[in-house]
């Protein structure tokens, strides 16, 4: 009986979770940056961000992140997160093409 399957299966599963994982901030990073002074825009629906998000963070879905960009300091550094990180990812490269420099990926809310 040939282990091929499994050996496929666990290689493409290692390689998902390196990809999601890259470009993302460390939660202990995320942690310090907030504390001194970055900005946390939880970047899920308002209905999402009403059944639960990080504490002190902005609602700014990611849909509007270009319409609301003007409510975040370009001066501090900025955290965007999301249920999963696919909608930070966005909200991310968005920030960084109107001109945001300190933006920072934390992915999925369940990684603070």
């Amino acid at each position: 009986m040939s282990n091929w399957p499994l050996i496929v299966s666990a290689v493409l599963f290692g390689a998902w979770i390196v990809m999601t994982r890259m470009g993302k901030l460390a939660p202990a990073e995320a942690k310090r940056l907030v504390s001194e002074g970055a900005q946390l825009v939880d970047v899920r629906s308002p209905s999402e961000f009403s059944s639960g998000h990080i504490q002190n963070a902005k609602n700014i879905p990611v849909g509007d992140i270009d319409r609301r960009a003007k409510e975040l300091s370009k001066d501090k550094d900025v955290i965007v997160y999301c249920a999963s990180g696919m909608r930070s990812a966005s909200a991310s490269r968005t920030l960084k093409s109107l001109g945001f420099t300190r933006v920072h990926d934390l992915g999925s809310m369940s990684r603070w």
